[in-house]
């Protein structure tokens, strides 16, 4: 199932929101200085050597017949992640290591939990975690082209590993998707913001108030990790410099 949610965001306005918040927190020079600071990295990493270099990871892509590759997103998408979340595909080796950590340290039964992708851009989380038998896979994806590229690669992927069918995308903001029913595997790989990842844990933690029930978050190169260690409602479980693994605190 795929569904479609808002339009896609704006530059201006996604700029100007990137910079006050900055200013909230920081102040005027901090905010303009890390503002000019992402946009000269934007412009650096147009030039025609990066721009091959974000094709490196394209082994997964001609394997499977898919386009989850970073090469391939458009100026205007790229710009867009510089103030939300660029748009980086997970690494195969890494994304089954990962999973594998979360078996190792807790009672993870697949078959009970959905695997929901925060910030799943192109979709290639989704069809990784396709190999494990999930009740159900989610993708929330931000940005209508990179959800339509996802919807296009769910539909037309095949692998003889493949152990969940149920594989759904949608088009919406991580901060307020309505989090399903029944266990959950929470995978973020940086895809925010402080500001919106702060919004998307206080959204989870309020659907785990209100329907009690197991949940790990396995966040990939967490460098907000102090956002869930703030909180009260998260403890860490597991981890390395790549990647965390919380689950809801006793």
């Amino acid at each position: 199932m795929n569904s479609s949610g808002p339009d896609s965001p704006r530059i201006l306005p996604a700029v100007g929101k990137y910079w006050s918040e900055r200013a909230e927190l920081s102040g005027f020079f901090t905010a303009t200085r890390d503002l000019i600071a992402a946009l000269w990295e934007f412009v650096r990493d147009s030039t025609p050597s990066r721009l091959r270099s974000r094709f490196g990871d394209a082994d997964y892509d001609w394997d499977y017949r898919v386009n989850t590759t970073s090469g391939a997103v458009g100026w205007r998408d790229r710009l867009l992640g510089v103030f939300h979340s660029p748009y980086q595909p997970t690494e195969r080796a890494l994304f089954h290591e990962m999973i594998a950590t979360v078996a190792e340290h807790t009672k993870l039964n697949f078959a009970e939990f959905t695997f929901i992708d925060l910030g799943s851009g192109k979709g290639r989380a989704l069809l990784m975690a396709s190999d494990y038998p999930f009740r159900r896979i989610v993708g929330v994806e931000l940005i209508p082209s990179l959800h339509e590229i996802a919807r296009q690669n769910v539909a037309q992927y095949k692998s003889d590993s493949q152990r969940c069918s149920r594989i759904e995308t949608t088009c919406a903001d991580a901060a307020e998707f309505d989090f399903p029913e029944g266990p959950l595997l929470v995978y973020l790989f940086n895809p925010l913001p402080e500001s919106g990842l702060r919004r998307t844990i206080t959204n989870l933690a309020r659907s785990l108030e209100m329907n009690p029930r197991a949940a790990y978050i396995l966040y990939h190169n967490p460098q907000l990790e102090h956002v869930l260690m703030e909180t009260t409602k998260f403890e860490k479980i597991a981890g390395t410099q790549q990647f965390s693994c919380f689950t809801v605190s006793k």
